[in-house]
């Protein structure tokens, strides 16, 4: 089996929920060209193999690209991607450019937030360039009931991420094919199928808002018999499917 293969293989379990997140959402039309927001991080490259394997299986063709974003501005090491991406035949667009260098001049109240926004509007511009129809990001469950749960308490307002929603300012879908999955799920699959894992911490991360509600919860997981993120993809998905966000505005 060839290395790519070996990145492709992936579980019946991780198959199956990507492959019904792609078509409840109506993710990936005929001929699309998906650009892939690879960080290198364990999401992204899950993302990316899942994507690569579905283009083999899928009934109708679609194009797919990944783009890159260093927010160190070139103190990464992106060779294991380029690497992968050649494995995988998936053309690479890098960009550089000092993110984190900026949110410390600038001491931000809310780094994740400022960085999210700088991220996404580079990113799109990366897939605009790419002449690409969707961006497809590494959300997973976890980060949609973080996100809710941050904007509840935190904005006083329940908004969760979505699978598929219409940017309009970049025209352009952001798709997430990951949202079904949990971030364990992602975390075995990733070290079973050894992709190249970038190892890099956010220098933001620790004693953020979403740090806290992750640890949140983790203990209200530990603490209860009930399966909290099962009830939560049920809420998500009853709201998700009454948002009608995965159509494009006239």
């Amino acid at each position: 089996m060839n290395k790519a293969n070996t990145f492709t293989s992936l579980s019946n379990g991780t198959k199956r929920k990507v492959g019904e997140a792609v078509a409840d959402f109506a993710m990936i039309r005929p001929s699309d060209t998906i650009c892939v927001a690879l960080s290198g991080g364990k999401d992204s490259l899950l993302l990316l193999a899942a994507l690569a394997r579905l283009r083999r299986v899928a009934p109708k063709p679609f194009a797919l690209k990944a783009c890159t974003l260093d927010p160190t501005g070139g103190e990464l090491d992106l060779s294991p991607m380029e690497e992968f991406c050649r494995a995988l035949d998936v053309p690479l667009r890098i960009t550089r450019y000092p993110i984190y260098s900026i949110m410390r001049s600038r001491g931000e109240d809310s780094p994740c937030s400022f960085c999210a926004n700088m991220r996404r509007g580079i990113l799109c511009s990366m897939a605009q360039k790419e002449e690409s129809q969707a961006l497809a990001l590494g959300h997973h469950l976890d980060d949609a009931l973080e996100t809710a749960l941050l904007n509840l308490f935190f904005a006083g307002r329940f908004a969760p991420l979505y699978p598929k929603i219409w940017m309009s300012r970049s025209r352009l879908w952001a798709i997430r094919p990951l949202i079904y999955l949990e971030e364990r799920s992602i975390e075995l699959e990733t070290r079973r199928l050894n992709l190249p894992v970038i190892q890099f911490s956010c220098p933001f991360a620790k004693g953020n808002r979403r740090a806290l509600i992750k640890q949140l919860v983790k203990e209200l997981e530990e603490r209860s018999r009930v399966s909290i993120k099962g009830n939560a993809l049920g809420a998500l998905k009853a709201i998700w499917k009454r948002s009608g966000l995965n159509h494009k505005p006239e």
